[in-house]
């Protein structure tokens, strides 16, 4: 696709990538900027223009736009949990054990090999689409956009924290108090496969709220301001509350002391992190609408909830419990 714009005054002086991101608004900077490098931009008495080129009011920009197919992830049906589906997004309620993307070990089953198959225009959208991510073992809402205009807007909604995501957890011990963790995280200095809170890491924050204690458990909802890899199961462990079932950051095997047969089975039984993105808000790409959608809890998150609780609780009023003012008790 080409595109031809001029350089309105208002733009005089700006850098050339700084100039197209405000006239070309469907694309993101990053990628304006490869096509500056890569030769498809042609701007105007500039031969060999660079990002940084200074740009004059008048003159003329032509831009060869063009977005590469994702040629090394392959279609494949996959059964998918549509919450929400529009010519311009998509909600996904991913399963616990799904990998998000292709990679080593993992280059067939993934949810984005499931996402080409039912959608293959995705192939011409970045990460196909995906804004993004969750761990292979946390379940729950994923956005999805189904246009590059769709994916550039939501992008920058996500890096404006824009987009509000929403998780419940269930971690070791009982939480005293709702809070904020304001911590850097960054890679592990010895583990490198692990994250760890950091001096030298990027800013990450966290908000919590208890929504009910149990004997030596709690169950909380957690709030992203920042979105770091493996924020939440690192940020929590830094406060001595890791998750139960994280097979990363909660080091031995949890289990409570005098837990009974029920109790013990249903702990053990766990073998993923205890997190689940449960609720998704945002503004249309396209209209502007807010939007909120909510994933119920899975079975398996339920009944450890219901064996935490004891004999007699009911699992499905752990659903309806809200974000409170206040910590529940």
């Amino acid at each position: 696709m080409r595109h031809e714009v001029r350089i309105p005054p208002a733009l005089h002086g700006q850098r050339l990538d700084q100039a197209l991101a405000a006239l070309l608004p469907d694309y993101s900077r990053s990628r304006l900027k490869g096509w500056i490098l890569g030769g498809r931009v042609r701007l105007e008495q500039a031969p060999n223009p660079a990002p940084r080129t200074r740009v004059a009011a008048g003159q003329r920009v032509v831009v060869d736009a063009e977005v590469e197919p994702l040629l090394a992830d392959q279609p494949q049906p996959l059964p998918l949990a549509v919450v929400h589906e529009d010519p311009h997004c998509l909600i996904i309620d991913k399963p616990a054990g799904l990998v998000v993307h292709p990679g080593a070990g993992n280059r067939a089953g993934t949810l984005v090999n499931g996402l080409l198959h039912r959608w293959p225009e995705l192939a011409g959208l970045p990460r196909a689409g995906l804004v993004h991510r969750l761990d292979k073992d946390t379940s729950g809402l994923m956005l999805v956009a189904r246009s590059l205009a769709a994916h550039t807007r939501l992008v920058q909604a996500l890096q404006a924290r824009e987009i509000r995501r929403e998780y419940r957890a269930v971690c070791q011990g009982r939480v005293t108090a709702g809070g904020r963790i304001d911590a850097p995280v960054g890679r592990h200095p010895v583990q490198r496969t692990r994250m760890a809170v950091v001096s030298d890491g990027r800013p990450a924050v966290t908000h919590y709220r208890v929504l009910r204690r149990f004997e030596r458990a709690s169950f909380l909802a957690l709030r992203l301001e920042t979105g770091r890899t493996h924020q939440i199961r690192v940020h929590l462990a830094h406060i001595g509350h890791p998750l139960i079932g994280d097979p990363v950051y909660a080091g031995r095997p949890w289990l409570p002391a005098g837990a009974s047969d029920a109790l013990r089975s249903a702990v053990t039984g766990f073998r993923r992190q205890a997190l689940h993105a449960a609720r998704l808000g945002f503004q249309h790409p396209a209209s502007g609408e807010p939007l909120e959608f909510a994933a119920p809890l899975p079975a398996d998150f339920r009944a450890l909830l219901a064996a935490l609780a004891g004999p007699g609780s009911a699992p499905g009023r752990f659903d309806d419990l809200q974000w409170p003012d206040q910590d529940s008790n």
